[in-house]
């Protein structure tokens, strides 16, 4: 099993900062790619960053140049910086790692795909 656990929201004014983190933990062998998405009120959930185990990233257009998603391959932890944050940007975000992990008493491995429980960011004007 894989459990992922986010940090790091919270509320700050326009034109600030904050930095997201979420690491994954349980019987993993190995995580391939690690991203964040966000669900605004009345909107679906979008895909914000997302970064693969060989460090190629990919952002949508709304936050390149503002966003920056990183990982620590030795932690099983990705980060999500966000500078200049704009009061559109309000929403839960959540973390997705997809990957093997080690199926418990067994030489066996099998995939997963796991999400986060969501962490609020609100960006005031």
């Amino acid at each position: 099993q894989v459990q992922l656990v986010e940090s790091g929201g919270g509320l700050v004014q326009a034109g600030g900062s904050l930095r997201l983190s979420c690491a994954a933990s349980g019987t993993i062998f190995s995580i391939n790619t690690m991203g964040w998405f966000r669900r605004a009120p009345g909107k679906q959930r979008e895909l914000v960053a997302t970064v693969t185990g060989g460090g190629s990233t990919n952002y949508t257009d709304s936050v390149k140049g503002r966003f920056t998603i990183f990982r620590d391959n030795a932690k099983n932890t990705v980060y999500l910086q966000m500078n200049s944050l704009q009061p559109e940007d309000t929403a839960v975000y959540y973390c997705k790692a997809e990957g093997m992990v080690r199926v418990v008493f067994t030489e066996r491995i099998s995939p997963f795909v796991n999400w986060g429980q969501g962490t609020q960011v609100t960006v005031s004007s």
